[in-house]
């Protein structure tokens, strides 16, 4: 048993891969999101919800906001085994063109003329990966049917409550209800069976799906010294997301093992703080920006518990069931402006830096992370309490370069490290096209 768990050598990966937090989205609501997502100290249309309750409390009258966005990203991979490794560059892939769709919805209503109550529905991450299997047969046991896939998403569900204490400055909280849901598809490895077999197994397809819930909530302050100045700052709780599911490995059934398995697994999405101020330095311009700053060494180590006696032995034995992820924490710098040019059109603008959390020794294929240089543009067109506003973002990943020789565990490789041991190696670059709509309207 101990032989067999060796040789699952790809399930490394599967700790890392259940973490969706490091592609969160990084805004909701077309127009924060034109803005650069700089939206913390303003606040003041639907997506309040998300960004800072407290900016609820100005709302005069009720609200209904629908937030539509279609995330389509694209990535390459490239590997390269040098000499005397190997033959060179062995894979050159480029994802499928997929789109994974995200939203919000929220209906806001004032009590009275100092208390408004609101809920959102929205989705916090949501994004995932489609590789071509005849592309990827290298790291698949020269196998090109063996699928590479993942999709991941986070439902929150967001009553909120919010209190004007006075002209200048107001309070809000949420209470943040969790659904998690993870899908994933890889190939599982090879193994040296123990005796009497001897030989080389391979262990196919790997898959594993599964749903959990979480909870957690947001408190904000929004605070306006001067017509021509506000300030803000939110605080999102952790949330520990508790996931269960089912997983499956295709070959297993061959050795008379099952080839199946429950499984449960807590992920948590971590703190979140923000601070932002608002700028009105001529009339109808709006500047903005924001620092958020997000507390991911709170991922260190991931565990997964499989309900089947078999797997549990297998991944105990290989360590497979314990993850060390070493994340960093990580802070976002965000820029944004919007100038009316009439009372019904508005044009919007953003600039925003987003740096990965996961380190080299981590990254893989199928939730990969990335340093981003983030640009964005809208445009808002209102009219008698109907808004229509349009965003677009595109998000441009720095290259990322695992070297292959640390990741290369031989004796005749010096350079070998072990804390490279999960990490895939190769070059990666990744780019994302986000447009999006918003829809809203006063009564």
């Amino acid at each position: 048993m101990k032989k067999l768990s060796t040789g699952i050598l790809a399930l490394a990966l599967l700790s890392t891969l259940a973490l969706a937090n490091g592609l969160n989205l990084n805004s909701l609501g077309s127009r924060a999101l034109a803005m650069g997502g700089a939206f913390v100290g303003l606040a003041d249309d639907f997506s309040a919800v998300f960004w800072n309750p407290a900016g609820l409390a100005n709302f005069k009258a009720r609200t209904v906001g629908f937030y539509g966005t279609d995330i389509i990203p694209s990535s390459t991979y490239k590997v390269t085994v040098p000499p005397p490794y190997g033959p060179g560059q062995v894979v050159d892939a480029t994802t499928k063109t997929k789109h994974y769709l995200g939203g919000m919805a929220a209906y806001i209503h004032p009590i009275n003329e100092n208390l408004v109550a609101g809920i959102g529905v929205y989705t916090p991450s949501g994004l995932g990966s489609d590789w071509p299997a005849e592309k990827l047969a290298f790291v698949s046991g020269n196998s090109t049917t063996i699928e590479w896939s993942s999709k991941v998403g986070l439902i929150t569900i967001a009553p909120s409550l919010a209190y004007k204490v006075n002209d200048m400055l107001s309070i809000g909280a949420s209470v943040n209800i969790n659904y998690g849901m993870f899908d994933l598809s890889m190939y599982a490895g090879k193994t040296i069976l123990p005796a009497p077999y001897g030989t080389e197994f391979d262990l196919g397809q790997y898959s594993e799906s599964e749903t959990g819930w979480g909870l957690g909530a947001t408190v904000g302050v929004l605070f306006k010294p001067h017509p021509m100045f506000s300030i803000g700052a939110t605080f999102r709780t952790a949330s520990a997301v508790k996931f269960s599911g089912n997983a499956t490995m295709s070959n297993l059934a061959l050795l008379q093992q099952p080839s199946s398995s429950e499984m449960n697994r807590t992920v948590t999405w971590p703190e979140w703080v923000a601070v932002g101020a608002a700028f009105y330095p001529v009339e109808n311009l709006i500047l903005t920006a924001d620092v958020q700053y997000t507390h991911w060494k709170i991922i260190d180590i991931i565990s997964t518990d499989y309900t089947d006696t078999i797997w549990s032995a297998l991944m105990t034995a290989s360590g497979k069931d314990k993850m060390p992820m070493h994340w960093n924490n990580a802070t976002q710098i965000r820029f944004g402006a919007e100038y009316k040019a009439s009372e019904a059109l508005a044009f919007r603008a953003g600039y925003y830096f987003d740096p990965s959390p996961a380190p080299d020794k981590t990254m893989n294929i199928l939730l990969p992370n990335y340093d981003f240089n983030v640009l964005t543009l809208g445009v808002g067109y209102n009219m008698n309490g109907l808004r229509i506003d349009l965003g677009f973002e595109y998000l441009m990943g720095k290259e990322r370069i695992i070297d292959f020789v640390k990741t290369y565990n031989s004796a005749q490789n010096p350079y070998y490290d072990p804390e490279y041991e999960s990490a895939m190696p190769g070059a990666y670059k990744m780019k994302i096209f986000v447009p999006n709509i918003s829809v809203s309207y006063k009564f």
